[in-house]
């Protein structure tokens, strides 16, 4: 049985995945895939894994807590989904890297269960977007307080992969650029059930409806229905023609309005985020999803 694991990132998700997905309970119980309702294990697991150094789980424990997830079932593959995994948001950015404690954290629920059972998938958000947003969902709103005077220009996603990818070797990671999310999510939501690349899934253009005008979701919906022999990179090229006409202008784009940063500084930090997603392509051990 196959764990998977949704790390976030922060303000990437909101639940979006664990909502497309149970839109295909019939497919993916067809397939052996359980996504289990959040409650039934996210404060579970943090205790545990809070407390694993001190009271390390019996084999009894952890069939409970699995009990508890997917009943007497036994699937190939259960999808969690947790934001705060690696801690809440006023602790993501410290000492100039990105969830300092993601491996401490990792290992800790490799303790729990086996880490050769275990598949991380991650979003990431290119940081000039990603700091605004830490700092919006804060109560401290000084930049500096909120990610302990890190240096956003020394923010590197790539970083964080090859820490877990060195402390958690048997652990495969996938990641995609949430900028990307609309255009992919159909794929990401495959990749999440283990399906085939060319299986049907529903809840593919949740994210799209959500910053499309309704009636540019309507026309793409009719689009799509008469064109039923599209490829996935033409399906793609369709939604970025339909976002170019269609795209909600407030929900597509973001306020960056922290004091002091330029639009050239917010044009370097994006370019480095470029290149660091390019870096991240080529990690022994990661599969990155791209348009």
């Amino acid at each position: 049985m196959k764990l998977v694991l949704h790390i976030g990132a922060h303000f990437t998700d909101e639940n979006k995945l664990v909502k497309s997905l149970v839109k295909n309970t019939t497919l993916l119980n067809e397939h052996g895939v359980i996504v289990p309702e959040p409650r039934s294990y996210r404060r579970q697991i943090r205790d545990i894994m809070d407390n694993v150094d001190t009271y390390p789980i019996s084999p009894a424990h952890r069939d409970g807590l699995l009990r508890g997830m997917i009943g007497d079932r036994l699937p190939d593959r259960v999808v969690l989904s947790n934001s705060n995994f690696f801690g809440v948001p006023r602790g993501a950015v410290r000492e100039n890297r990105i969830y300092p404690n993601a491996t401490e954290r990792l290992m800790d629920f490799s303790r729990i269960f086996h880490a050769e059972d275990i598949e991380v998938f991650l979003a990431i958000r290119d940081p000039a977007t990603f700091l605004p947003a830490l700092v919006n969902g804060s109560t401290e709103k000084d930049l500096e307080v909120v990610t302990g005077g890190s240096a956003p220009m020394a923010l590197r996603w790539s970083e964080l992969v090859m820490r877990v990818r060195q402390a958690l070797p048997d652990v495969p990671v996938t990641v995609w650029c949430n900028e990307d999310t609309p255009l992919i999510w159909e794929e990401v939501l495959r990749e999440f059930a283990g399906l085939d690349h060319n299986t049907p899934v529903e809840g593919g253009t949740d994210l799209l409806r959500s910053i499309m005008s309704p009636e540019g979701g309507l026309r793409f919906e009719e689009y799509v229905a008469t064109h039923p022999d599209l490829t996935e990179m033409q399906k793609r090229r369709v939604i970025a023609a339909f976002l170019d006409k269609f795209a909600l202008e407030h929900e597509v784009e973001e306020e960056l309005d922290l004091p002091g940063w330029s639009e050239d500084f917010v044009e370097a930090m994006s370019d480095i985020y470029d290149e660091d997603v390019f870096l991240i392509e080529r990690i022994p051990g990661v599969t990155l999803i791209t348009p």
